[in-house]
């Protein structure tokens, strides 16, 4: 019968086969972005995810030069802080309203090659600060190019040789004079920034003390030939009688002068004495028994394309420039010196050979003159004398009587205690956020058991 009929085989086999499980590969259904972002201006899209691998090198490459810039900077700071706690005992001494106070000299010139304007931004970046912290004051030597500091300093040694009635009224020392105003009794000190700078100073002070107060007599220049007067030209004639000129009045016109043009860059001012005729000076009865002490302080300056790793390095080690100089200007405003001595130093030719001993002024930061750019070392025929070129020639009479600041071991142990806080160092954005939590703290009243305990320590000092 047709309802005894079974189903096709296919369906029987289909309706006994097990359910299929679900596919685990399926993309499952993603959850909805946090809606913050879309109150941040995000968009409604923006999910956060990690950087790829181009923007993770450059990311890794700022971030790390970045910090090691700001790590230099902070460090150089506390360097200075230190520096300046060790002198700044000096500005809190009293004075005495009827004498003059102590004043430093400052020496600063051009670098080969460049402008004044850089050893002024190095003057003020590293020197600058320790001097502000003792409270001294300081007087400018500045030269523009070669030979300025030389002619500036032997100038000012020869007035002072000059007897009392010789020299030029001044009327500032001759109002102090009659107010009964004292000068500074003891040595002051000179700061001498950079090897270029420091041979000139040796120079100027070798001609200054051992050189004639007034200039020699220079040989006159060999004068030049003049050319005799050629005849006036024939000028032609058309016809017996007639002359032809080209304009009227041409043939009576006076003959034209153009004044002489001056030399656009002056000449360097020659030195009264040369370095070959020191031995020859006798007289040396106006020397005093010393000189102020000096301190010649580095300024490592490199150019060209090429130097830029070099200059790059620089630029993240000035922490340690700026300990050096803190600690040579902090021995010049102690007022702590020793005589110069003889030092040795390795030769360029065979460093593997013994140390060649040389004077201590002479060594001084003698590493720099490798530096200067190539144009400097171009000598010229009409350049009788080149102060950065030529060696330092040293004169033992004047040589004996220069000093050289220098800090004592009670100084450095003093300098060695000195704690430099983090508050002292800090950036305008740590310190920002310090003050806040502070603020927020002290409105809750958190800080006010450490505030009191802090009062009663100062009341108890005083």
């Amino acid at each position: 019968m047709a309802d005894s009929i079974s189903p096709p085989a296919e369906n029987a086999g289909s309706a006994s086969k097990p359910a299929t499980k679900p596919d685990t590969n399926a993309a499952k259904p993603t959850r909805p972005p946090n809606p913050i972002y879309k109150y941040m201006g995000l968009g409604e899209n923006f999910r956060p995810k990690l950087p790829s691998r181009n923007w993770t090198i450059f990311l890794t490459i700022t971030g790390s030069f970045a910090a090691a810039v700001i790590y230099d900077k902070r460090e150089k700071k506390r360097a200075q802080r230190k520096w300046c706690k060790l002198v700044e005992h000096i500005a809190k001494e009293p004075l005495d309203p009827r004498s003059m106070p102590r004043k430093l000299t400052i020496f600063l010139e051009a670098p080969p090659s460049d402008g004044l304007r850089i050893s002024q931004d190095h003057f003020k970046e590293y020197v600058k600060p320790i001097l502000v912290a003792s409270g001294l004051d300081w007087d400018f030597i500045q030269g523009r190019k070669e030979g300025d500091i030389r002619a500036e300093l032997a100038e000012k040694i020869r007035t002072s040789r000059l007897p009392a009635d010789s020299r030029e009224e001044d009327a500032i020392l001759n109002t102090r004079r009659q107010q009964g105003v004292k000068e500074f009794d003891g040595p002051n000190g000179d700061i001498v920034i950079g090897r270029h700078t420091w041979k000139e100073y040796i120079r100027g002070l070798h001609e200054g003390w051992l050189g004639p107060l007034t200039e020699p007599p220079r040989p006159e220049p060999a004068e030049v030939p003049v050319p005799e007067a050629q005849e006036p030209q024939q000028v032609p004639e058309t016809l017996p009688g007639i002359t032809v000129h080209s304009s009227p009045g041409q043939a009576d016109a006076p003959p034209v002068t153009t004044p002489a043009v001056p030399d656009e860059k002056p000449k360097k001012p020659s030195p009264f004495i040369k370095t070959s005729e020191y031995s020859e000076v006798s007289d040396l009865a106006h020397l005093p028994q010393e000189f102020d002490p000096s301190q010649p302080i580095a300024f490592p300056h490199i150019l060209g394309f090429f130097n830029t790793p070099t200059r790059l390095y620089r630029f993240l080690l000035r922490r340690r420039l700026a300990d050096s100089i803190g600690r040579d200007t902090a021995a010049i405003i102690l007022s702590t010196y020793r005589p110069y001595t003889i030092t040795s130093i390795s030769s360029e030719l065979s460093p593997a050979s013994s140390p060649e001993a040389i004077s201590e002024q002479d060594a001084a930061m003698i590493t720099e003159e490798k530096e200067w750019h190539k144009s400097v070392h171009k000598h010229t025929d009409d350049e009788p004398e080149r102060t950065w070129l030529e060696p330092m020639v040293l004169d033992p009479r004047i040589a004996s009587r220069m000093r050289k600041a220098e800090l004592t071991p009670e100084d450095e142990e003093r300098a060695r205690k000195i704690v430099v806080s983090e508050e002292e160092v800090e950036g305008w954005i740590k310190g920002g956020i310090r003050s806040g939590i502070r603020g927020g703290m002290s409105y809750l009243g958190f800080g006010k058991k450490s505030d009191e305990k802090t009062s009663g320590e100062e009341e108890a000092l005083e």
